[in-house]
């Protein structure tokens, strides 16, 4: 392309973005992770990271513009959007993006709310700012080159995160194509994100880096461009831009590939299950077989849980129990299933009775499903007590774009995180708002049904 062309077009498609007519099918993918992103929101008001984003809120101050779920605090929209966000990812419970190699909900999401808030945004107007956030947070990453990020140890996450919340948070506000050159401007200026967050063990840095600081940031830009800000028009083109500081090799067009025909909120993974991403396939692999076989914690002798070797790491023994693959599947071959308590209790990481079971389980790191065709499957192998031999492979988990969850799962999912928090009734009253959003003609209407004590 042209110089000057890819910040046109992409600018151009922001600035048309709150208005724009969307198909059915986004639309109800939209409000699927609208949803399940609120779900992980609230849910994570009450872990370490939230409670400590809370804390740090409440000592701001500040012009009262949005409402930090999970709280009684109402703060200014950067400041909302970034304490919800570092709630989104306290934990291994948001969407994930496979080939963006981010976590795109958690960052996005927020940064829609509280701005939509601030503006006194109507649910469209909301609704289709997150559909934007995530058609430019996840376009950014792959027009870098996810692997050659990843070989220079920066962050996918924050990268995607810092693009996707500026683009949802302009798109709410309906700032004009020539300021929607600026917002880039002032995000690229604050991109950011060290890989070495993978060493953090209380998944607090881990939250500021995919989701917290990229809704700050994102956020943060359109305001100031809202505020009279201006900067270089053209961050992707020229001497010294923006893709050949951050990767020579870019594929520049991909970011603007597609805008408006095919929309990265249908190509992003929903989690079925409250644990981390290569737990999910063999953990249906379990529960299957299972379920199919009739079998129990005394039934089965032994378990192979095979994964893609490079994600093998990440849930080998570990210290948390939502993200220890043995330990879950343990705890859900024992129970017959996995909710968001019992993948997260501590306590049943002493059980001697889930501890027995977990020492007839076996990690493989199987390079064939790194290679495979479908990434992230997993394979689960089982020996029964009476000699059978039993095998089942998960390539599509559900929860996957290619076997989506069902609107009812959706709810049953989001059901069991919101209502420690909210109590049964809100979140009824939530999940039924948020399938209508449309009707909200002002999004701070959902302020009484956000806010907890």
């Amino acid at each position: 392309m042209a110089a000057g062309e890819i910040i046109r077009l992409l600018s151009a498609y922001i600035a048309r973005s709150g208005e724009a007519e969307l198909p059915a099918p986004v639309i109800r993918k939209d409000k699927h992770h609208i949803l399940d992103t609120l779900g992980a929101i609230l849910c994570g008001s009450c872990l370490k990271p939230g409670m400590l984003a809370k804390k740090f809120v409440a000592q701001q101050g500040g012009t009262r513009e949005a409402q930090v779920a999970g709280s009684p605090i109402v703060a200014t929209a950067i400041n909302a959007s970034f304490a919800m966000a570092m709630m989104a990812h306290s934990d291994e419970t948001d969407d994930s993006h496979e080939r963006a190699g981010m976590h795109p909900g958690c960052g996005i999401v927020p940064a829609a709310l509280a701005v939509a808030e601030r503006e006194g945004a109507d649910g469209s107007r909301f609704l289709r700012g997150v559909v934007a956030g995530y058609d430019i947070g996840c376009r950014i990453t792959q027009a870098l080159g996810v692997e050659n990020i990843r070989r220079r140890a920066l962050s996918l996450h924050g990268i995607g995160s810092n693009f996707g919340a500026a683009a949802a948070a302009a798109s709410v506000m309906g700032l004009k194509e020539d300021l929607v050159r600026y917002v880039w401007d002032y995000t690229a200026q604050q991109d950011s994100g060290k890989y070495y967050w993978v060493r953090d063990t209380d998944h607090v840095e881990k939250a500021f880096v995919f989701a917290g600081m990229g809704a700050r940031n994102g956020v943060t830009s359109a305001i100031l461009v809202q505020s009279g800000f201006t900067g270089v028009a053209d961050v992707f083109s020229g001497e010294h831009n923006y893709f050949e500081s951050f990767s020579p090799v870019a594929n520049t067009e991909f970011l603007v590939d597609g805008l408006g025909e095919r929309y990265e909120i249908e190509h992003t993974d929903i989690k079925k299950f409250s644990v981390g991403a290569p737990i999910q396939a063999p953990l249906d692999a379990l529960l299957i077989l299972r379920e199919r076989h009739g079998l129990t914690a005394a039934n089965v002798q032994g378990i192979i849980a095979r994964v893609p070797d490079d994600r093998a790491l990440i849930v080998r023994d570990r210290n948390m129990p939502d993200v220890d693959l043995k330990h879950v599947l343990a705890v859900a071959l024992i129970d017959g299933d996995i909710t968001f308590s019992t993948s997260h209790c501590y306590e049943r990481m002493k059980d001697p009775a889930v501890l027995e079971v977990r020492n007839r389980i076996t990690l493989v790191g199987d390079p064939e499903l790194r290679t495979a065709k479908i990434k992230r499957g997993g394979i689960v192998e089982i020996k029964t007590t009476d000699g059978a031999q039993l095998r089942e492979h998960v390539e599509l988990v559900r929860g996957r774009p290619g076997n989506p969850m069902s609107d009812q799962e959706i709810e049953q999912k989001c059901a069991d995180l919101m209502r420690p928090v909210l109590g049964e009734k809100r979140t009824r009253s939530l999940i039924a708002r948020v399938w209508n959003i449309e009707k909200i003609k002002n999004v701070r209407d959902l302020r009484s049904l956000l806010s907890a004590p």
